[in-house]
């Protein structure tokens, strides 16, 4: 098997594709965030799928698209809302057959983690994506892995994989991937719940969530992101979650932020997703630091880089220039994604002693 034939074979492709951008508009805070060690713990792995990535695969695999061109693709990465992006995000997918596949999807996402100096990432993949078509879940972990391995070995970059169940499928598909996934349980820290959030509560997935608890994996959940206030009471009180994904509509219910401020629960908040997905008009309007100042651990995350505009270090200065985020939030938020992820306790030390230590040396 051709060992990274990404790096090699679309190398220049990729490369102009990951130039650098606009960023904050401020140059010295672009530079500080682009150097300081952050944690990634909200990215779903198909959702870093670039159109020429997926346009080489497609080729190789001689899967047919209904695009006809890179820049048709781009085109369509226009949402009105989570549904729009769901039908385009799932159409890509199709493309990814082997093994192989999912490395080169994997490994390209984990070059630009390193470029941008992320050094610890929470991975989200969705196995029904690809074993209702017929790719065993095998297939996809283990290109997943592999690609993750060797990240780890050429930078010490570190990776945990979090499974998710996707919502607008019912409770006995999720149960079904879930016995799919045990042969791989030492691979897998966690299961999550992702996909079409109106009209699919959390508590649909309560029993499902409660014997995945019982294997040992934690447990986390979008809520709270289309869907209300109320979505986020069923995932603590139903789920169990030990972390909250997007969770923007908290701050519509005060005693459920005063509960997350209590319980310290990490928020996994993607704001260029929101701004693309239409859940805020505006990115000046973005709650992030209003949840900050209500004492809430925020943490600042992609997505699904591929189609929303930019990776982590995009997030944090795009969203820096919009709300006025300072050096002392890009410190809090850097230092929020290695508390709020599933690190060991002596893990989590280091890294936020290198936090502490790179905003010294810049001071």
């Amino acid at each position: 098997m051709q060992k990274n034939w990404i790096s090699r074979d679309l190398g220049p492709i990729l490369k102009d594709n990951n130039a650098s951008q606009p960023m904050s508009g401020n140059t010295s805070l672009d530079q500080f965030i682009a150097g300081i060690p952050k944690a990634e713990l909200h990215v779903h792995i198909e959702g870093t799928f670039e159109p020429e990535l997926m346009f080489a695969i497609a080729q190789r695999n001689q899967v047919p698209i209904r695009f006809a061109s890179v820049e048709a693709v781009r085109e369509a990465y226009n949402f009105s809302n989570l549904q729009d992006f769901l039908d385009i995000y799932y159409e890509g997918a199709q493309v990814l057959l082997h093994e192989q596949d999912f490395y080169d999807l994997t490994f390209t996402y984990l070059e630009k983690l390193h470029a941008q100096h992320v050094v610890h990432a929470e991975i989200f993949f969705d196995p029904q994506t690809h074993t209702d078509r017929g790719v065993s879940f095998g297939t996809v972990i283990d290109g997943i892995w592999r690609a993750c391995r060797e990240a780890e070995s050429q930078w010490g970059l570190t990776t945990s994989l979090i499974m998710c169940f996707l919502r607008h499928l019912d409770e006995a598909s999720a149960f079904n991937t879930l016995a799919q996934a045990m042969p791989y349980r030492d691979r897998i820290i966690g299961v999550g719940l992702d996909s079409s959030e109106m009209g699919h509560p959390p508590s649909k997935f309560e029993r499902v969530f409660k014997k995945a608890g019982e294997e040992g994996l934690l447990l986390v959940a979008h809520a709270g992101e289309e869907g209300p206030a109320a979505y986020i009471w069923e995932a603590l009180q139903l789920l169990n979650i030990a972390r909250l994904d997007h969770g923007n509509r908290c701050l519509d219910d005060d005693g459920l932020v005063d509960e997350l401020v209590r319980r310290q629960m990490a928020l996994t908040v993607c704001p260029l997703s929101n701004l693309k997905l239409c859940v805020v008009e505006d990115l000046q309007d973005h709650s992030a630091k209003r949840m900050m100042e209500r004492g809430l651990l925020v943490t600042i995350n992609s997505d699904d880089p591929a189609y929303f505009g930019g990776g982590v270090n995009e997030n944090y200065c795009q969203t820096a220039a919009a709300i006025g985020l300072t050096r002392e939030d890009i410190h809090v938020l850097a230092r929020n994604s290695f508390i709020g992820s599933f690190l060991s306790e002596a893990q989590k030390q280091a890294h936020l002693q290198a936090v502490d230590t790179y905003v010294q040396r810049q001071s």
